[in-house]
């Protein structure tokens, strides 16, 4: 396998911080390219901040594999621009952030891009990990295959933990080739009629790989063989759609996302009805995930989302919240300490970012 230079391993680094935050008890706020932090808690006073950008640099690639191992601090756009390299893709199409976001920040945040119905989520990719615990252990989970897990499957429990449960020092990801085609379109239709020709896309094995509604034009995104787009585009028709769309959206750059109000991020079951939200929506992942801009009040969006068995996320500061996350329930709260508890006993991983007791 090949290793990328130039690269830095400041492994042991990270470590010694970590063993000096535990001695003393002392919080540690974990940081890559701090893309996200609009998502989670303050940190608490006192606490000190880990920063493993230094720790960086792809480890090794071999395109034959489909698997790509790097240091959490390495740019994910670095990343990205290597397997762009070897015509191959991470499928989940996680966000850049102008270029500031980490690998390891990717994965602690679990975030994923247009793709994610059709392809899967970045825990879905996540084959293995290293992983600084809450006593200084440096240890490894998992591997570079599928099948590789005994016990806890740390390396996908740590996807989208936002660094509670350890510091992530090193990741292991499938990774897929790009599709030999791709084509993007826009077609004019009503919200209900846009719901029903996906529906029936998706029954008919379309080749879809990112649907958005947005201003009354429901935007498609087709991949795969030339023949089988070719003949998606004759059947579904619409005017041809710039595939920067796709990166605008999953960089949260649209027009849509500008403005004063509040941004909150509704996830649904995929299946779940049209229903009225009280502001501007878009509809991403063919109906699953829905943007909303509403100054409406966090208890009636949280309430909206909870009664179709969704979850909401706020994406902007608000008073009335003590976290952008929702409220988890009794049992699932109690299963989230346990972990906690046993991997970082003395809670010095970026404490109350998620929850006010986690």
């Amino acid at each position: 396998m090949q290793t990328y230079l130039p690269s830095t391993d400041d492994s042991d680094r990270l470590v010694d911080a970590v063993a000096r935050a535990a001695l003393m008890r002392t919080p540690l706020t974990i940081r890559g390219g701090n893309s996200k932090t609009c998502l989670g808690r303050a940190a608490p006073k006192g606490a000190i901040e880990l920063d493993t950008r230094s720790h960086s640099g792809i480890v090794s690639y071999e395109p034959t594999e489909l698997v790509i191992t790097a240091r959490c601090g390495t740019p994910l756009a670095e990343l990205s621009a290597a397997l762009e390299a070897a015509g191959q893709m991470l499928p989940c199409e996680p966000p850049e952030y102008d270029g500031i976001a980490t690998v390891g920040g990717a994965v602690a945040s679990g975030l994923s891009g247009p793709r994610r119905p059709w392809a899967g989520s970045m825990r879905d990719f996540v084959l293995g990990c290293r992983l600084i615990t809450g006593t200084a252990k440096h240890l490894r989970f998992g591997g570079e295959v599928m099948k590789n897990v005994a016990g806890y499957d740390m390396a996908r429990l740590s996807t989208g933990s936002f660094g509670c449960l350890g510091v992530m020092t090193e990741v292991s990801l499938k990774v897929l080739p790009k599709p030999r085609a791709a084509r993007s379109v826009v077609l004019e239709l009503g919200p209900s009629d846009a719901m029903t020709e996906l529906l029936n896309w998706r029954r008919g094995a379309l080749p879809v790989t990112g649907a958005c509604y947005l201003d009354g034009r429901l935007h498609v995104r087709l991949e795969g063989g030339v023949g089988s787009v070719s003949s998606a585009i004759d059947r579904i028709g619409g005017e041809e759609l710039d595939t920067q769309f796709w990166t605008m959206l999953r960089e949260r750059k649209l027009p849509f996302f500008q403005g004063a109000e509040p941004l909150w991020r509704l996830s649904f079951p995929a299946a779940t009805r049209q229903m009225a939200l009280p502001g501007e929506v878009l509809f991403d992942w063919g109906g699953a995930q829905r943007w909303l801009k509403s100054n409406e009040s966090p208890t009636t969006i949280r309430e909206l989302a909870r009664a179709s068995g969704g979850n909401a996320v706020c994406y902007s500061p608000n008073p009335e919240l003590d976290s952008p996350f929702m409220p988890l329930p009794a049992p699932l709260l109690r299963l989230h300490r346990s972990l906690k508890n046993q991997l970082d006993p003395r809670g010095i991983f970026n404490p109350g970012r998620m929850y006010v007791d986690l």
